[in-house]
């Protein structure tokens, strides 16, 4: 009793917030709910699935999605284990340089997406400022000609400290013996890197880069706060073409169109596409993962 009693805290807040609604949105993709009325709430089996399956935009959308996916999570992996590898080195001010890189990881959403907004806006913005001292008369809406470019430098600046401190401890968990007794049988700092330290890596590299492509699947607020409008959830507001990714879709769906049972569908069928990337990692890290006992 005294073990359920301490944990009831966290099992409501399960049963109540993930559980039930889980179990709820699963149904619903099931039906032609509106979110609204329940005079007109029927059954419509796999319907929905089949309509998202032939959906052109569901299709597009989840297109820019797996390429968003595809640049953003091994460029962020590469710059997380080098700011990684630079502050765990001996260094004056090392603990400096930890908070400054971490600090992007702990900034709201809001307020990161306001930071780059006025840093690319095409009057004033420092970007535009800094390009015009070398370029004169450069000028470049870069939220309108370049919105993926802007979100994707925007993630992987927003998760870099996150991942630092991940690839950091793993960094710090490898006995430094390893790298003494390579270095002593005449190995140079670039061997030692290569064939001690990433392969002792590689279970970490392995969870970052599963997180990272779970959470890139699921991008939702940043291509809506940097669409036009007030934060850029003005009603009926939707990105440029470029940033409709398929959260972005499965929310249009549900809250502008009113089809809660569609919508339910497309998400579920993203999990299905979460899951099976999940599993084919999982699958192929035999091959790769090191994790230092072997069966």
């Amino acid at each position: 009793m005294t073990f359920y009693l301490l944990i009831s805290p966290w099992l409501l807040g399960f049963v109540l917030l993930s559980a039930i609604p889980l179990v709820g949105a699963f149904v619903m993709s099931f039906t032609n709910y509106d979110g609204l009325n329940l005079d007109y709430l029927r059954f419509v089996g796999p319907d929905n699935y089949a309509r998202a399956l032939g959906d052109a935009d569901a299709q597009y959308a989840l297109g820019r999605t797996l390429l968003l996916m595809l640049v953003v999570v091994p460029v962020g992996l590469v710059l997380q284990l080098a700011l990684a590898l630079m502050v765990n080195q001996p260094i004056r001010f090392s603990n400096a340089f930890r908070t400054i890189f971490y600090l992007p990881y702990v900034i709201p959403v809001v307020a990161g997406v306001w930071i780059w907004k006025i840093f690319v806006d095409p009057s004033g913005g420092l970007v535009n400022a800094a390009l015009g001292v070398v370029l004169p008369d450069f000028n470049v809406r870069w939220l309108v000609e370049y919105p993926t470019f802007v979100l994707a430098l925007l993630t992987i600046w927003g998760a870099a400290g996150g991942g630092m401190v991940v690839f950091l401890a793993g960094l710090q968990g490898i006995p430094a013996e390893y790298r003494e007794a390579a270095m002593i049988d005449g190995a140079s700092r670039t061997q030692v890197t290569r064939f001690i330290t990433l392969p002792l890596l590689t279970p970490v590299i392995f969870f970052n880069l599963v997180t990272g492509i779970i959470v890139a699947l699921q991008i939702l607020v940043q291509p809506m706060l940097l669409s036009p409008g007030i934060l850029g959830l003005n009603p009926g507001t939707v990105p440029p073409r470029d940033n409709y990714f398929y959260v972005v879709h499965a929310y249009i769906e549900i809250f502008t169109k009113q089809l809660f049972g569609y919508g339910s569908a497309l998400l579920w069928l993203l999990f299905a596409v979460v899951l099976g990337l999940t599993v084919l990692l999982f699958k192929t890290s035999r091959r790769w993962v090191f994790y230092g006992v072997e069966p």
